[in-house]
């Protein structure tokens, strides 16, 4: 899998049709216009795009299925959304919306039979895991909605019955690390990515364009995704493909 370009991948975190951002998950701020975003990540180079409404699960809310709608009519990049899909039909709206994968966190962990479904009737290419996990006594514990709710599952066991069950892709975020911008936990995404045979996105830390080689080439981490640097513009995507390019890392320019 090392062969194939590295991607990078900016995180729109929606809460009430607004990009938004916090640190650990916590103190939210508003970071713009889901929309404007996600046109400028895809004309700047962005792999993909994620689409996470991060309050979907806690609230028991559908999708707004017009901004994921009007978000995929503005850009020409794949285009991943998740929160509060729980149920097959969901992730068909999501499809005729112009999603082209659907992120599932905590129904995967409420009922994983939801992971088999769905790869049965969309495929795996189509399913990403998006696991939620803090180390805690030396473990790596995962968390539901939106990171509020242990589960009782460790990370590396649970990564590998989701992709048992169909996965296509796991994307996990370090809450330790998220929105610290201290870089992304390495030594974990390597162990992790050596346990699964299909693609990691890793999440969680991003702050400087060293810690985006450091997770490709430490890491070993098949795409990075972040937020904070991309909305603030602290880390333009065109400069940071330009860097990866000169440090060897293969990226799509």
């Amino acid at each position: 899998m090392n062969t194939l370009a590295k991607r990078i991948i900016p995180c729109l975190d929606i809460r009430d049709g607004r990009t938004v951002k916090g640190v650990n998950f916590v103190d939210i701020r508003d970071a713009g216009d889901p929309v404007e975003l996600a046109q400028r990540y895809s004309e700047q180079g962005a792999d993909e795009l994620v689409f996470l409404d991060i309050t979907a699960s806690h609230e028991k809310r559908k999708l707004l299925k017009e901004l994921v709608e009007k978000v995929a009519a503005s850009i020409s990049i794949p285009f991943t959304v998740g929160g509060g899909v729980s149920e097959l039909q969901d992730a068909d709206v999501l499809l005729s919306a112009g999603a082209d994968k659907v992120s599932v966190n905590s129904a995967a962990i409420m009922n994983p039979t939801i992971i088999d479904q769905l790869a049965k009737q969309f495929g795996s290419q189509f399913v990403v895991v998006a696991i939620d996990a803090r180390l805690e006594s030396g473990q790596w514990q995962v968390y539901r909605n939106g990171g509020r709710i242990p589960v009782g599952r460790e990370l590396f066991e649970y990564a590998r019955e989701m992709q048992e069950r169909g996965a296509g892709e796991i994307l996990w975020t370090s809450m330790n690390h998220d929105g610290t911008q201290n870089g992304f936990a390495n030594e974990t995404l390597s162990e992790l990515g050596q346990s699964l045979s299909i693609p990691l996105i890793a999440s969680g830390g991003a702050g400087k364009t060293e810690h985006f080689a450091d997770v490709f080439t430490n890491g070993k981490a098949d795409a990075a995704l972040a937020a904070s640097v991309f909305h603030y513009d602290t880390i333009p995507i065109p400069v940071l493909k330009e860097y990866l390019k000169n440090m060897g890392i293969n990226v799509r320019i």
